[in-house]
């Protein structure tokens, strides 16, 4: 019950006040994120967490003007891997034998399975599975803001190819998927605040196949 009130408090912020979020609260927000489940436990995006009011103030015209942008205390940047390398999928693989302590033959036949699928697909197509991948981790960003009394705002309305040029996530081999501003309502400047929630019923949502 405590994590469905959480939700049905929050709500897409459209005006923040500038407060800044305390660290600690940012830190189990961005674990909330790297806890999340991915494809084959890939892992393959990166978060870019930016403070720096520069930086904001470059990326706000390529976001619709949309103040929360320069108005929050931090800006959450998903971006996801441009494509599935060798090299990519190696690392979590290895990763995944050194946490563990041991290797397994079937997870290594998982590997070479791998190796011979992702790194032969277009990079186009890789880059919207790692995005999809990006997008559970962002997800999961939203509720633990939402269980830690912080606003967010999920954006989707962004240049991303100008985004990608100021934050030189080319180079990274990344590309940005999602945005998550996070902060605190100015309930005076937003129009959405006092409004309520609207979502489908249960019954036009769920269909329960036994």
């Amino acid at each position: 019950m405590e994590l469905l009130d959480k939700l049905n408090w929050r709500y897409a912020a459209k005006a923040m006040n500038g407060e800044t979020v305390a660290e600690d609260k940012i830190e189990r927000i961005l674990e909330a994120a790297r806890l999340a489940p991915t494809s084959s436990g890939l892992q393959p995006f990166e978060i870019i967490v930016i403070e720096n009011q520069d930086i904001k103030e470059k990326i706000k015209p390529v976001a619709w003007n949309q103040s929360v942008i320069t108005d929050c205390s931090h800006l959450l940047v998903f971006a996801a891997w441009d494509t599935y390398t060798e090299d990519r999928i190696n690392y979590m693989f290895d990763l995944t034998n050194e946490i563990r302590g041991f290797k397994n033959e079937g997870w290594e036949n998982y590997r070479q399975m791998l190796l011979g699928s992702y790194p032969q697909k277009p990079a186009e197509e890789n880059f919207h599975h790692a995005a999809k991948q990006a997008y559970i981790a962002f997800s999961q960003a939203l509720i633990a803001a939402a269980f830690e009394g912080v606003d967010a705002t999920p954006l989707e309305g962004f240049d991303p190819t100008a985004v990608d040029d100021i934050l030189g996530l080319k180079p990274k081999g990344l590309r940005s998927a999602v945005m998550l501003p996070l902060g605190y309502r100015k309930e005076e400047s937003d129009w959405l605040v006092n409004l309520a929630k609207v979502r489908k019923p249960m019954e036009h949502l769920v269909t329960v196949i036994k």
